[in-house]
């Protein structure tokens, strides 16, 4: 395709990124997902991405890449260019979830959900972008949550607070990286309940003790929360929708993709209250002399 680009997903082992790297290399791009432990627990997961790419005649490859580790991202960037000589998008998916009461989790376990959710964004960055910025070109993808500005439940405060962190990030790189020719776009998943390892996999904390004093007052809605989140999700809807629709944004001309987009089928406000921040963000960036740093889709 004329419009092939070179793209590399974080966290592409499972869920979103998983999806997303499948449905961007049918649509002819060359992608490469992200996934740690590639020659051990994850190396099924790259087999079976090498053999849908020889069966659908599609390219798709897995690469060691650990987000938590400079190096290995480092290295994984390093090959991506080596192998085709340039590096088009970059879509920010890994993430991990934990649920619990929040006083029990330890420090530390927060410090390791901010650096899973936050901090590998970082890593990625300031891997990739010296390339993008040569280049004059490129995209950032930032999968983020409807939980950064809609409503949500209490117990996975840990994992909502690094997505709004990551948010933030996301926001400053876009007025940042725009006189690159480097275009941002974050999108915005809802309470996807299946199709994805997020409830499956949540971590828990790590003090067993206080949290178990929770669980008189708590332990029944806690325990409820997942089912009563797919109760109010509506039929017809699928994990898939979020891989399409970052399809989509990589699909459209350079300077034209919107600052935001969302998938959200449970409407929980994120979308309502997210046109509202974004135009009052382009307002005040127009009043304070900064519009340049505005996409004509900055509030969109």
């Amino acid at each position: 395709m004329s419009n092939r680009q070179i793209i590399v997903i974080t966290g592409a082992s499972s869920g979103f990124g998983n999806l997303t790297a499948r449905a961007l290399a049918r649509s002819g791009h060359t992608v490469y997902a992200g996934m740690r432990a590639t020659h051990s627990r994850n190396a099924p997961r790259a087999a079976e991405l090498a053999q849908l790419s020889a069966t659908e005649g599609i390219d798709v490859r897995g690469i060691e890449m650990d987000v938590q580790d400079q190096t290995s991202v480092d290295a994984a960037l390093t090959q991506i260019v080596a192998e085709q000589g340039r590096l088009d998008t970059v879509i920010h998916n890994a993430g991990h979830m934990v649920l619990g009461p929040l006083e029990a989790f330890t420090p530390d376990q927060l410090a390791q959900q901010y650096d899973v959710n936050v901090l590998s964004t970082q890593r990625v960055n300031r891997a990739a972008l010296p390339v993008l910025r040569a280049q004059g070109s490129g995209l950032l993808v930032w999968v983020g949550s409807s939980s950064t500005r809609g409503g949500h439940p209490p117990f996975l405060a840990p994992y909502f607070a690094a997505k709004a962190a990551m948010d933030a990030l996301a926001e400053s790189y876009a007025a940042e990286l725009i006189k690159f020719g480097i275009d941002s776009v974050i999108v915005v998943p809802g309470a996807y309940t299946s199709g994805t390892n997020h409830f499956a996999h949540a971590g828990t904390p790590a003090d067993t003790a206080r949290a178990a004093q929770y669980d008189t007052l708590y332990g029944k809605l806690r325990n409820d929360m997942a089912g009563a989140l797919a109760a109010i999700f509506p039929d017809g809807h699928d994990a898939s929708e979020v891989a399409d629709e970052i399809v989509r944004v990589v699909g459209l001309p350079a300077g034209k993709r919107p600052f935001r987009v969302h998938a959200d089928p449970s409407k929980d406000g994120s979308e309502v209250v997210s046109a509202v921040y974004d135009r009052t963000r382009a307002e005040f960036y127009r009043r304070t002399g900064l519009a340049e740093l505005l996409t004509d889709q900055a509030s969109l």
